[in-house]
């Protein structure tokens, strides 16, 4: 009896042994392979994005260099040839063309209508494509004076239907931000170098033309160009392709005979502002890559693992309580309706996206209750202020009418908040009273950047203060979320080690409950 004994205990012992020694290892795989799927892939991804910038950017400039020799010394083609047949089709089209062009297809329509059009190009090439214009004679001398020799040009309502989508009018296509520095800082290098506007549009929409819808729209701003539209109606009338406040600088530049500069700082600006995005990205990323995993480990622990301490415990007999008995519990629900759950919390995102941003009331209150939380409100009112007064000093600079920049500055920020005190500014305007007057004891403007704009107003020199103002809380944003990406990974791992811990610290007393028994 007493060998019967002795092997039992030790039959427990190891029992008891093996699953301490496989929770640890599963504690042990989960903390490694959090590392390595979140702070070392992070950290690897960064790097990777970060060497590819630089790698961009120094293809840009090479591009800088070459891309007007390359555009005119392009490496020659497969020469295209046809049947005696196709081209005397072709002959046909084109002496109809003539004739149309001389009548009907000179007279602009009041309406912007879409033409098919069917050319051939410098190699022999067919090439059929499609382009928004007011007549045929338009449409034709544009392609013409792209190198083309012109077949035929057509619009119909049925051709307006069909091809409406794939219009480069309806503001469908927008720009990166990458691309759009690249383009500001290609398009002012061309003016400086000598090379007119309507040339340097043509040579990006060569670079562009792997991306067909971008390049259509850059090839429109030719057309409007060559109507004689000026540049920034060109502009507007590709949609949200542009920016409405490089599109009001451009009229600024226009009037002033700077578009050449104005086009760098709008580069430079766009520089700055697509930096301070990328630290936010970079702040936000690594937290979520852990939280996701985190959650994942948890989940697998609490449906795959925990059942099998279920299954010990009954056989047995334990009596389980207290904190084991709430995981039990919490581990068989969660099996039991873990699709449920997904789909339910799939769908309350889903939801709290479309509230954030439709509705303008939800939109607001989110953004108060997030601007009083410690360390995220400094991230978001720092970052605020400093596109804020960046954007506001650079319409300031260059002339733009303090209503007007009031108006683009509510555009290009989504933070309720802001906007209604710069509604309050224009209102205080139209009353002649002071800027700052609508930034006096907010509680989303610090006071130091209130006596600022306050100093700048009585000085007459708020462009220069805003500009300052706009590098200090650059500064200041740069260091919260340097920080608080030092601070964010120690806390997320002892969080993980807490909650994954504790389950296991739950799960695994009762099992000395049945050493005790068995003793």
């Amino acid at each position: 009896m007493d060998n019967n004994v002795a092997k039992n205990d030790n039959k427990v012992l190891d029992f008891i042994k093996d699953y301490l020694l496989s929770f640890a290892y599963i504690f042990s795989y989960a903390f490694t392979g959090l590392k390595a799927c979140t702070f070392d892939l992070f950290v690897y991804i960064y790097n990777s994005i970060s060497w590819k910038t630089n790698k961009n950017y120094r293809r840009t400039k090479d591009n800088l260099k070459n891309s007007e020799d390359n555009y005119h010394t392009q490496k020659k083609k497969k020469q295209y040839k046809y049947s005696a047949r196709t081209m005397a089709k072709l002959e046909e089209e084109y002496k109809q063309l003539a004739k149309d062009l001389q009548t009907t297809g000179a007279t602009r329509s009041k309406e912007v209508n879409i033409y098919l059009y069917k050319v051939r190009d410098e190699n022999g090439k067919i090439i059929k494509g499609t382009m928004t214009g007011l007549s045929k004679l338009d449409i034709n001398a544009f392609l013409v004076n792209e190198g083309y020799t012109v077949y035929s040009i057509e619009t119909s309502p049925m051709i307006n239907f069909l091809y409406k989508e794939s219009s480069f009018s309806l503001g469908g296509t927008i720009l990166s931000n990458k691309e759009l520095i690249f383009w500001l800082e290609q398009l002012s290098t061309y003016l400086k170098a000598g090379i007119t506007l309507t040339d340097g549009v043509k040579i990006l929409a060569k670079q562009l033309e792997k991306k067909k819808s971008k390049a259509k729209a850059l090839n429109a701003i030719s057309y409007e160009l060559m109507l004689g539209s000026s540049f920034s109606a060109a502009l507007e009338k590709q949609g949200n392709m542009f920016p409405a406040f490089l599109i009001n600088m451009i009229k600024a530049a226009e009037a002033t005979g700077t578009l050449a500069e104005t086009l760098e700082d709008m580069a430079n600006y766009y520089t700055e502002i697509f930096e301070t995005k990328k630290q936010m990205t970079s702040a936000m990323t690594y937290p979520i890559i852990v939280s996701v995993f985190a959650v994942v480990v948890i989940t697998f622990i609490l449906i795959y693992i925990i059942p099998k301490f279920v299954d010990i415990y009954e056989s047995n007999g334990i009596k389980i309580s207290g904190i084991t008995l709430f995981i039990i519990n919490f581990s068989s629900f969660l099996k039991s309706n873990a699709f449920t759950l997904l789909a339910g919390i799939i769908l309350g995102i889903i939801t709290l996206i479309v509230l954030y941003k439709k509705v303008k009331a939800f939109r607001k209150t989110v953004q108060i209750i997030l601007m009083h939380i410690p360390i995220i409100k400094n991230i978001i009112i720092y970052n605020e202020l400093a596109i804020f007064t960046k954007t506001f000093s650079s319409l300031l600079k260059n002339n733009v009418f303090i209503t007007d920049s009031i108006d683009i500055l509510s555009k290009i920020t989504n933070n309720e908040i802001y906007k209604s005190i710069l509604y309050r500014t224009i209102n205080n305007i139209v009353k002649g009273e002071k800027i700052s007057e609508a930034f006096k004891d907010h509680w989303a403007v610090p006071d130091v950047a209130y006596y600022m704009i306050v100093t700048g107003e009585s000085t007459g020199e708020l462009d220069n203060m805003m500009e300052k103002v706009s590098v200090y809380y650059q500064g200041l944003h740069k260091n919260i979320v340097n920080n608080l990406k030092s601070f964010i990974e120690p806390v997320l791992i002892a969080f993980l080690a807490v909650i994954v811990g504790g389950i296991i610290i739950a799960v695994v007393v009762p099992m000395f409950g049945l050493y005790e028994q068995i003793m």
